[in-house]
């Protein structure tokens, strides 16, 4: 493990944990650091002995969003001003790792031990799941430096706290807590420093253990519902369990409840 790199990847018994690494500027986002989330995630996706991501921060924070202070001092060195469709280009490629975690199909969950704001924070939207500490520092940030927002967050919060919310809490870019982000809809679980850990590593065990062909489809059925119809939906499920019965996981799971026993996951 190089734990100079910008993002430090570790596996365990099904869990890949992805952290991004630069502690001293709250894990802002780099190129560097984005490439890295491009490289790993389609290699994840495709790797059998991967059932559960975990994103992380190192050093007590999630991840601060954009490097505002490279946005001040940036510049190509030889004088090229990009043009609005370079920007724009260069950008939305970076924006390809929210839609990469939307789509990963095995779960993902997000862990928030500091500060989430801004991209930062799109990017534990664009997750699954996502786990805070009780004091963690939440924001959209966008407003406060005359931005307009990136990597999904007007997609991923209007869905997870309503119209309403989502536009005072961009609009305004208020500071939360991980606990009123908890009340809010933001999070699914809070914990205090005593039990965080416990808690995010508990949480990715168990996602681990569950079926994941199976996890994967509805994954995909809940993401296809935010905009398709409902018979759009039925077939999707129709699909998804016609596939899902020819797994070993299935059979297991219905000999197991035959035999009156828990099912053992493999994955398969």
């Amino acid at each position: 493990m190089n734990e100079q790199a910008q993002l430090i990847e570790t596996h365990a018994d099904g869990v890949t944990t992805l952290t991004m690494n630069r502690p001293d500027a709250r894990n802002a986002m780099t190129g560097e650091m984005i490439q890295g989330l491009l490289e790993a995630l389609p290699r994840l996706a495709q790797d059998p002995t991967v059932r559960c991501i975990v994103l992380t921060g190192a050093g007590g924070a999630f991840c601060a969003g954009g490097d505002v202070k490279g946005f001040a001092s940036s510049g190509s060195g030889d004088g090229h001003v990009p043009s609005q469709e370079e920007r724009t280009a260069g950008l939305r490629g970076g924006f390809e790792v929210a839609k990469m975690l939307h789509e990963f199909a095995k779960p993902t969950l997000a862990a928030i031990p500091g500060a989430a704001a801004g991209a930062g924070l799109s990017l534990a939207l664009a997750c699954d799941l996502r786990i805070a500490l009780d004091t963690a520092k939440m924001t959209t940030a966008f407003a406060k430096v005359g931005l307009s927002g990136d990597y999904g967050i007007s997609y991923f919060l209007p869905y997870l706290v309503g119209q309403a919310k989502a536009r005072e809490l961009l609009f305004t870019a208020p500071v939360i807590t991980g606990q009123q982000a908890h009340e809010f809809g933001l999070v699914n679980q809070v914990a205090d420093a005593a039990g965080y850990e416990a808690l995010v590593s508990a949480t990715a065990a168990q996602l681990a253990s569950m079926p994941t062909v199976a996890l994967g489809y509805m994954k995909g059925n809940l993401n296809a519902a935010y905009t398709g119809t409902l018979s759009q939906a039925l077939d999707r499920e129709a699909a998804g369990m016609a596939r899902c019965f020819t797994t070993e996981d299935h059979k297991n799971a219905a000999q197991a409840f035959v035999e009156k026993r828990a099912p053992e996951f493999q994955g398969r």
